[in-house]
């Protein structure tokens, strides 16, 4: 093992960089600027039951440190990311993978999952309980721990893989939901998806974006996800993956002193297609900085000051 090896629920990884879900695609378009071996994993497009176009355009909003993203979740569907993007992504991308999966019921999401068990690449799913419940008056998921519970309890039935379920920050007490979910069966917690944000444009004097709001990301909420993972990791005896705003070499050991096994960047690789690359190399100049000697020694070392 080296001393950038982690583990995560029982999957060993290489170093603990792993490009967020909507960021980074299937891979091989980044695999045409970098060998992208050399991430730890990636978290591949949310994937859902049936295709989905996504929502009207403009669905960007640039903001100071951050962007507002309103895309809906586009994604070919199961049944084409089983036939055509997974074998696509294997020519360029030779570990475990992510699967992210949304759903908009109960059923959704196991199928979903049921539909991706057999892929041996996937290495892990992570469920993203922040879309809208249709049977349950349009609220997230993750919104209340009891449906959060649900999902996870209807996905541990169809999968022995690893399981971590991505949680909102749109809530009021976080630390309940992701309690809930860990007893419904999860193996991890992600976290933080997107906050919820809106740009008005002066001129038209309308919302920016054609949906209105949107998931706020970027650097800006950084200090919003460190404390969630904080919180969480504190109360969970499961492993956490961070997210949020990360950025840097240094926003990643401040991830995981807060309580994070691997940690996710997303919006960065929008700005910076090597954002994952860079880090990845400047991380043993920023251990070596800290006197870190092996990343596994600083895992929730926050807590313990």
């Amino acid at each position: 093992m080296g001393r950038l090896t982690v583990n995560l629920c029982g999957v060993e990884l290489d170093n603990p960089i792993i490009p967020a879900s909507g960021t980074f695609g299937y891979g091989y378009e980044f695999a045409e600027l970098y060998d992208i071996n050399l991430l730890g994993s990636f978290s591949f497009k949310g994937t859902t039951k049936e295709p989905r176009f996504g929502n009207p355009t403009p669905r960007i909003a640039e903001c100071p440190m951050g962007m507002i993203n309103a895309v809906g979740l586009q994604n070919p569907g199961v049944d084409k990311v089983i036939s055509d993007e997974l074998p696509k992504m294997r020519q360029h991308f030779h570990k475990k993978v992510m699967a992210n999966v949304s759903g908009f019921s109960v059923e959704d999401y196991a199928y979903t999952c049921e539909r991706l068990n057999g892929e041996e690449d996937i290495g892990w799913f992570e469920v993203n309980v922040s879309c809208p419940n249709v049977h349950g008056g349009g609220m997230s998921f993750g919104t209340l721990p009891e449906a959060a519970a649900e999902v996870t309890a209807a996905v541990r039935k169809v999968t022995d893989k690893p399981l971590l379920i991505k949680l909102s920050p749109n809530v009021t007490d976080i630390v309940s939901i992701a309690k809930a979910c860990e007893a419904a069966g999860a193996d991890g917690i992600s976290l933080i998806n997107t906050l919820l944000g809106m740009r008005i444009d002066l001129k038209t004097k309308k919302p920016v974006i054609a949906n209105k709001m949107g998931g706020f990301s970027g650097s800006a909420i950084f200090p919003v996800a460190v404390r969630m993972v904080y919180q969480v990791a504190g109360a969970v005896n499961i492993p956490v993956v961070g997210m949020g705003g990360v950025s840097s070499a240094e926003d990643v050991i401040e991830m995981m002193l807060a309580g994070a096994t691997a940690v996710e960047v997303g919006a960065a690789n929008l700005i910076d297609p090597f954002a994952c690359k860079t880090i990845i190399e400047e991380l043993p100049r920023v251990m070596d900085r800290y006197g870190i000697q092996n990343l596994n020694d600083i895992i929730g070392g926050a807590h313990h000051g």
